[in-house]
Parts: structure tokens; C-alpha cells; sequence
């Protein structure tokens, strides 16, 4: 069953070029037109049903082969971030401040890559969706496309995407069954004091001294409210107050990051978060307001569609290539809602690790994806679909499926 990817290497250079062009163009969360454009014709031109407009600018290719009614979806996302680019690299940014510093220009890539080798296939039978994501970056591209019917219209009987790891070598597959990426929550807390001069603050309400002193107290809220072994982040990132050095100011903000690997750890955290700044805010005879806004949830892979991918990964690579249970990363991806609905699995491919330009971590301006991994990526993808699609996949139990690679 394994695909050895000949043909891919054989006209890798298209779509290392393709990768690069889609570099030199970035575009943030929901204004992915030119690469929606640029995706939708290559479908099209293999023979896919394509669909435009789930969550704006998403596309969706559609390969129907056989009579099975089994589904499989592939998800990669499309959109750059607000970064100045600084790799001088021939194919960088022409646009000033916005790059693609996490390589989801990569991650398309190497999904058309596969798309074209899967067009090709008589092997498979069944429904294969390719989902092309935009607004990954915080802007809950994938709860759009959910929102304008993704799965009514396109229904999964299993869900995958890969995300590039710096830090990894470069081919090296990560798996991670259950929790294996942070919810992630967006806190604004408004102080509200009494301004005055700075030479008479007995006549004010500080409110800088009270946002500092909540400051602190958060930093208790993990190491003594939250289990040692469980994970759980609460970092302040931002605290903006008054403007000159003899007046006391009559607000202070602070913004937070909130993040957790369990449900129960993130209601935990909302809980202890505002019952800790209301108390400190009265102590210090000021008020305290605080928006709370949901972001992620936590990204849970399950254990039978790892088992599967792992599994495909191994029979490709070898197990010196392959890390079958890694650790839960403390960062946040919106693909973990698709997971809420359609049984999936999301991993990791390394980008490279020492001395290696694919070692710079993502949202780096210095970041670049590392164009070996189209080949390899663009392979397991093929190797992935063709073992889920076979034709007598349907006939099997999922535990058989996994065995048969």
C-alpha cells in the first residue's frame, strides 16, 4: 500500500515554486483571495469538484471515485500573519508587513501536491474532501466554514491535518493521541481608579498600583490553584497605563493569555482569574472590569484515527522517523473544532532542528518552510487517503484497516 512518492519528486520543483508564489504573496485571515484563486484552479484542473466561499474564502476539492460511501477530509490553512519579513530569501514578502511566519504556505503546498497525485489514483474509493482553511491565525476560519455547513455539505467519516515543527528534523512525523493542543482565551481586565497628581497620591485611587499587584497575584493562580500535573499558562502581555511621570492615571489595563489542556483546567482558570482581581481590585479601593472572550478549545486527537495515522507514518518512513506519542504543546490551532465534530488527528512534520534554516521557530520574522517536506508531507498525505479510500476499506473494522498497512 505504501506510495513511494517517485512521481511526486519527479515534479517537486512546481510546487516548491508554488510554495514560493504563495509566499511572495501573503494574505491575512479572510482575505486569502489570491490564494483561493490560485487553489480553486489547480482542483479544478485535476478534476475536482471544487466548492468556494465556506468562511468566505475557504475552498473545498471534492474527489468522488467507486461506489463506497466512505469520506475522508484533509485540512490544511491558507492564511500569512502581521509580520515584517527579514529572511532575504528571493521569494520573500512583497507585501511590507505581513509574511507567512507559520507555513501555512507550506501546508497548502502540500496538500495540491498530493491533490494531484491523488487525482491520478484508481486506487481509492470513496469521497475524498480536500478543505483549504483560511483565518487559522485567530481569526476562527474554521468555525466559519462550520458555521456555513462544511460537514452538511461535505460529511467526514474522519478529519486530518499537519502542521510544520522548528526544532524537529526536518520528515520527522510527531503523533499525539488525546490532548495534544492548549483552549486558548483572550482576557482584557480594565482598572478603574481616581487620577490625580503624582505628588498627592493620597487623594487618588491608583489604578497602576492595583493593576501591578494583579500582575503578581496571577502569577499564583498556576502554581497554587492548578494540579502540578496538569498544564495550564495564564501570561499578561500587555499593561498600559497613564503617560507621564507626575500623574497618577485614572485607568490601567492589562491583556492576558489563558490556556489549558482540559476543559475542566480552563473553567478552573476562568473561576480563580476574576475571583482573584475582583478581591485585589477592593483592596486597593478601585474597580475592575473584565471581557472574557473564548478563544480555541482544546485540540483532543482520538485515539483510534492516531492509531490510524501513526500507523501510515511508520509503514512510510521507518520508526526511527516517526515520535508515536509527543508531548502536548501549549499553543492553540482552530482545527480543534473540526475535531469536535468528525473523529481526526492532527501531527506535527518537523521543519529542522540545529543549525538548519527550517529551525527557526514559526511567528519568527526570520521563519521560512522547509521546501523537502513538500515530497514527504505530499507522500503521506497520498499514503494516508489511498489506505483510508482503498476499495475493501469499507468491508473493515477500523482496527483492521489500521493492521492492513
Amino acid at each position: 500500500m505504501t506510495y513511494l512518492g517517485d512521481a511526486l519528486t519527479a515534479r517537486v520543483g512546481e510546487f516548491i515554486q508554488l510554495r514560493r508564489d504563495i509566499h511572495r504573496h501573503p494574505e491575512l485571515a479572510f482575505e486569502e483571495h489570491r490564494t483561493s484563486d490560485l487553489v480553486a484552479s489547480k482542483l479544478e484542473a485535476w478534476g475536482y469538484s471544487v466548492h468556494r466561499g465556506l468562511g468566505g474564502t475557504g475552498v473545498v476539492g471534492t474527489l468522488k471515485r467507486g461506489n463506497s460511501s466512505r469520506s475522508l477530509g484533509l485540512r490544511a490553512d491558507m492564511d500569512a500573519l502581521p509580520i515584517h519579513e527579514r529572511t532575504g530569501l528571493d521569494w520573500a514578502s512583497r507585501t511590507p508587513g505581513l509574511m507567512h511566519a507559520c507555513g501555512h504556505d507550506g501546508h497548502t503546498a502540500m496538500l495540491l501536491a498530493a491533490a494531484q497525485a491523488l487525482a491520478q489514483e484508481d486506487a481509492i474509493n470513496g469521497n475524498l474532501h480536500l478543505i483549504f482553511q483560511p483565518a487559522e491565525e485567530g481569526g476562527g476560519g474554521a468555525v466559519r466554514m462550520m458555521q456555513d455547513g462544511l460537514f452538511n455539505l461535505f460529511p467526514c467519516d474522519a478529519i486530518f491535518a499537519m502542521h510544520n515543527m522548528p526544532g524537529i528534523p526536518a520528515g520527522h512525523f510527531v503523533f499525539r493521541d488525546g490532548p495534544a493542543m492548549a483552549s486558548s482565551d483572550y482576557v482584557t481586565i480594565r482598572v478603574q481608579g481616581i487620577g490625580g497628581h503624582g505628588a498627592m497620591p493620597h487623594r487618588c485611587a491608583d489604578p497602576l498600583v492595583a493593576a501591578s499587584s494583579i500582575v503578581l497575584a496571577l502569577q499564583t493562580v498556576v502554581s497554587r490553584n492548578v494540579d502540578p500535573l496538569e498544564t495550564a499558562v495564564v501570561t499578561v502581555g500587555a499593561m498600559q497605563a497613564g503617560q507621564a511621570n507626575n500623574v497618577i492615571p485614572a485607568s490601567a489595563s492589562l491583556e492576558l493569555s489563558v490556556r489549558a489542556l482540559t476543559p475542566d483546567i480552563r473553567r478552573l482558570l476562568e473561576k480563580r482569574i476574576k475571583a482573584l482581581v475582583a478581591a485585589q481590585a477592593e483592596s486597593f479601593g478601585v474597580t475592575a472590569e473584565i471581557d472574557w472572550k473564548p478563544g480555541y478549545c482544546v485540540l483532543v486527537n482520538a485515539v483510534q484515527e492516531t492509531n490510524f495515522a501513526r500507523q501510515v507514518a511508520l509503514d512510510m518512513v521507518g520508526a526511527d522517523k516517526v515520535t508515536l506519542h509527543g508531548p502536548a504543546l501549549t499553543g492553540s490551532e482552530d482545527f480543534a473544532f473540526m475535531l469536535e465534530k468528525v473523529p481526526g488527528s492532527y501531527l506535527l512534520i518537523g521543519n529542522g532542528d540545529g543549525d538548519t534554516a527550517g529551525a527557526c521557530m514559526v511567528h519568527n520574522p526570520g521563519y521560512d518552510f522547509n521546501d523537502d517536506n513538500i515530497v514527504v508531507g505530499a507522500t503521506y498525505w497520498v499514503n494516508l487517503a489511498k489506505t483510508f479510500l482503498h476499495t475493501h476499506a469499507q468491508h473493515m473494522p477500523a482496527q483492521e484497516l489500521a493492521c492492513m498497512l
